[in-house]
């Protein structure tokens, strides 16, 4: 087997895995019960799928592509993506669109004001 024979399976496994966290990202979007834990399941292994599919897509293209276009697009997903879910849970908790009765500590209750 050669090199780049190793390179083009560990590619391919990298890729699977990465497609099988975005699934379950996707599954999780649809199976959770409330707005948290949907948040939660769309950041976290979204971000770790698109990590290794980055990193298959990188080994399989290397010689070919510009590896500045991949480490930039991972780089504005991590940036944006922990900062976009927490947006949307602070404006989630103010609207009072969570189940309370899911959250075993809320911290945010004495830091918020009700108005």
């Amino acid at each position: 087997m050669t090199t780049v024979q190793v390179l083009d399976w560990i590619s391919v496994v990298l890729l699977l895995l990465g497609a099988l966290l975005s699934f379950a990202a996707g599954v999780g979007l649809v199976r959770f019960p409330d707005l948290l834990s949907r948040m939660h399941t769309a950041a976290k292994p979204q971000i770790m799928g698109l990590v290794l599919i980055l990193a298959g897509l990188g080994l399989r293209l290397f010689p070919d592509t510009h590896m500045g276009m991949l480490v930039l697009v991972l780089l504005f997903q991590i940036l944006t993506v922990p900062v976009a879910s927490h947006i949307a849970g602070r404006v989630s908790y103010r609207t009072g669109r969570i189940r309370r009765d899911l959250i075993a500590v809320d911290e945010l209750e004495e830091q918020i004001d009700p108005r």
